[in-house]
This record gives structure tokens, sequence and C-alpha cells, in this order.
């Protein structure tokens, strides 16, 4: 995750830069459930409205939240599926909040109304997210399901007027990405203070759509709209939180508008965007899944490293004896391409593997999503670049543990 605000602020109000230090234990996203009201076009749980065999109960789930208080664990995402769904969901959250976890709920917004938000605030989450994929019926038709969009609206204004720290997420796409502007309007409008921009991953159905991926020059430009809305509203006191995901190469290229427009905080940001140091797969981000399988992040379920049920998850995270793991774990990463001869590794940290293992296979390849050019990053002779490919079927791996 790539905190723009926090970056953007440097420009004003610098704080020293130092070593990268990793927390004692990985934010974990927990997929509680793969239920869910709606098919979303870029799930990458490939979730639906049906019964999956295997998910944990309700006690499997505190014992693991013991194992994972053990491993130095924080912070917990709850998510689906539609967590919603799940019956146990806010005597779940309860325990968490009693742990001393940070919790949060990742919903698609619809099914929170006026008959559960009273539990919702209850438990205090401490921050809610509802995904939306555009305007209406833009977001309908990613959804599929006609009365998505209001519904979502509804359920992120409830959350809002209950006093929880509310967020919007945004996957863009080719479809998608001309709506962009009119969401960032709709974070002022609705007075939600968080917003946070995904690249679309090369994961279940995401996968499958990948030939949706928007390109380079619409990528570039809707950063650019992202830098710009988020200065505007640090220096218009109407501060909000914008972060983006699935693309490290975010970092280097707001590198690269700094100079640009402010040469003088360039050396400065340099330096914080090395602290922060790009992808954290494998590292400072897990995901366990609703049978209790661990992956790398929530992009790699294609690949699972252990289960929680039969190895407490911090042996499992700390074993290096997955050479996927020894590899995501190995600093500085050895990557391949573009990616190998970027001047600016040490930004980005190779960026994000899965999409590089989804196209060619191997997982240090470069990533074929980076939208930044040879001469900006100093690959010139790096050789052709990887092409996205349309998705076809193919064999898909899952590592026993």
């Amino acid at each position: 995750m790539f905190r723009l605000t926090q970056f953007l602020r440097e420009i004003g109000q610098p704080s020293p830069a130092g070593p990268r230090i990793d927390p004692p234990g990985p934010v974990v996203v927990w997929n509680l459930t793969r239920r869910c009201n709606l098919t979303c076009k870029h799930c990458y749980t490939t979730s639906a409205d049906v019964d999956f065999p295997g998910e944990l109960s309700g006690d499997e789930i505190f014992k693991v939240m013991d194992d994972l208080k053990a491993a130095g664990v924080k912070f917990l995402i709850l998510s689906g599926g539609e967590p919603l769904l799940r019956p146990d969901i806010f005597e779940i959250s309860r325990r968490a909040k009693e742990m001393g976890f940070y919790s949060a709920l990742s919903s698609n917004g619809a099914l929170i109304n006026e008959d559960n938000i009273k539990d919702i605030a209850a438990v205090g989450y401490d921050y809610v997210g509802v995904s939306i994929d555009g305007v209406r019926e833009t977001h309908d038709k990613f959804r599929r399901l006609d009365g998505a969009y209001e519904a979502a609206l509804k359920g992120i204004g409830l959350c809002r007027d209950a006093g929880l720290k509310t967020g919007l997420r945004f996957t863009m796409t080719n479809d998608n990405a001309r709506e962009l502007e009119q969401i960032l309007d709709l974070l002022d409008s609705e007075n939600i203070n968080r917003f946070y921009f995904s690249h679309l991953n090369f994961a279940g159905r995401g996968n499958r759509n990948r030939k949706d991926g928007a390109y380079f020059k619409t990528t570039r430009c809707a950063m650019d709209m992202l830098f710009k809305r988020c200065l505007e509203r640090l220096n218009d006191g109407n501060e909000k939180e914008f972060v983006t995901g699935n693309n490290d190469a975010d970092g280097v290229y707001l590198l690269l508008w700094i100079i640009e427009r402010f040469p003088e905080a360039a050396e400065h940001m340099r330096a914080k965007l090395a602290q922060w140091g790009g992808n954290a797969s494998g590292v400072n981000v897990a995901n366990i899944d609703n049978a209790g399988n661990v992956h790398p992040d929530t992009m790699w379920w294609h690949y699972t490293i252990g289960n929680v049920l039969e190895r407490p998850f911090g042996d499992i995270w700390s074993d290096v004896s997955d050479p996927l793991m020894a590899g995501l774990k190995r600093r500085p990463r050895q990557i391949k391409g573009r990616c190998g001869a970027c001047r600016y590794f040490d930004i980005c940290g190779g960026n994000t593997r899965v999409r590089a293992q989804q196209i060619t296979g191997d997982p240090w390849a470069e990533d074929p999503a980076c939208y930044l050019t040879d001469q900006e990053i100093g690959a010139a002779g790096a050789g052709e670049r990887v092409k996205i490919t349309p998705y076809s079927k193919s064999k898909r791996r899952r590592k026993a543990s």
C-alpha cells in the first residue's frame, strides 16, 4: 500500500528519513467467507452466493486469533466474499477488538442498512471500506446487480453518520477510468475521508479480465489526477487520506512528479520513498482465506504456503523453505528484466510479483504493468518488454503445506 497523503505532506512538513523498519507481524487480510451477494467482475476470490465447503468455524477463528497475536500481528482486515454474510461476524469482530487488533471491515456496502448499522457501530471498527467501481450504471455493471451503487452509498453513509472512519475503494480498468474524477468528487459531496485507488491485479476474476487493465497513458493520467487532488486537499485544510495499491511504481512516478514540480523537495522525497521500499507481499502483508490457507498476499490464492489449522500462523509465515517466500523475503529481491535494471529499484522493490507470475510463469520476471518508460527508469538496455496477454485457462499451482 502506497500512502500518498503521507508522502505529499512531506513537501511542506518533512520528517526524518531512516532505514526501512518492518513491523513485528504482517497486516493480515482475512477472507472469513467466500459467500457473497455479488459476483463482481474483478473479484480476486471468485466469490458467489453459495455455500463454500471447509470454511473455518467460529471456534477455529478464535484459536487462529491467538496464534496471530503470538506472531506479532496487529492489523486485521476482515473481508470476504461479503463478511456481513457470516452469522457470527460481529462476535468475531468484537473478539478482535477485545484482543487489541486494529480491526477493519471490508465490505461491498450493499448489506449495510438500518437493521445492522447499530451492531456495526457497536463493534467500533477502526475503519470500514466500501468498493465503488464508477457512478451508478458502471458500478451496477461491474457488480452485476441493479441498485448496487445506491445500496453501497447508503451503507457507507450510515457508517459515516455512526461516527466510523469510512473510505471508498476504486479498482481502475479501461471501462471505468473516465469516471475517476467523479468518484473523487464523491468524496467531497459525501464527506468521505479516505480513498483507496487500486490498480487491477491479475487474480481470480481480475485475472480473467486482465485484458481490461488500464493502458499506461491512462494510468499516468489517473495518478496525475490523484496527486493534484490530494495536494489540493492538503493545502485547503480539507485533508483526506489517499492511498494506492497493487502497483508500487506509483512511488517512482510520484518522485518524478516531485522532481518536476517541487525540485527542492526531491532529495528528501527520494530518501523517504526508499525508506518505504515498495512491495511488501510475503513480508508485511499476508492473507488467510476462508478455509485457513495462508497466501503471500490476497492476490496469491493460487499459491498456498500452509494452513492455520495444521500449523500456527507464525511458523508458516517465518518458514523460508518455500522458494516463493524465500524470494519475497530476500533483500533486495532478485528480479529480472526492466525491474532488475531499474535505477529506482530501492523505491519500488520490483513491484507486484503475481502479475509477473501470471503472465510469464516466472514470479521473478519483470512486472508487465509498470507504466514507466525505459528512459525514466534507466533500463533502456534491458531488452524487449514483457507484454500483458489476454487471459487463457492454464494449470494453477497450489503448493501443499
